[in-house]
């Protein structure tokens, strides 16, 4: 993925990766020399886990299985396949 340099010497950091390491704007950045002379940028900050999960935001619900939370559960926890598991009844 390309972009140019201003005069001013800036980059647009292209919104799919501002998205993946949670950049918003005034974020700190972080530039680093890689071992084979490539940079590399980060964000200048841990990731915390609430940032992780705004770079979920985007999935949630998206998922329509016409099933209920109960009727899932039962599903992924096997409770049909063992007749004296008697499940969360």
């Amino acid at each position: 993925m390309n972009s140019n340099l201003t005069s001013k010497g800036q980059v647009t950091v292209p919104k799919k990766f501002r998205d993946y390491l949670g950049l918003q704007p005034g974020a700190p950045v972080q530039f680093a020399f890689g071992p084979q002379g490539e940079v590399i940028v980060r964000a200048a900050y841990k990731m915390t886990q609430s940032s992780k999960a705004r770079r979920l935001d985007g999935l949630r619900g998206v998922l329509a299985t016409g099933r209920s939370t109960d009727e899932l559960m039962a599903l992924l926890r096997g409770y049909d396949l063992d007749a004296s598991d008697p499940g969360l009844q």
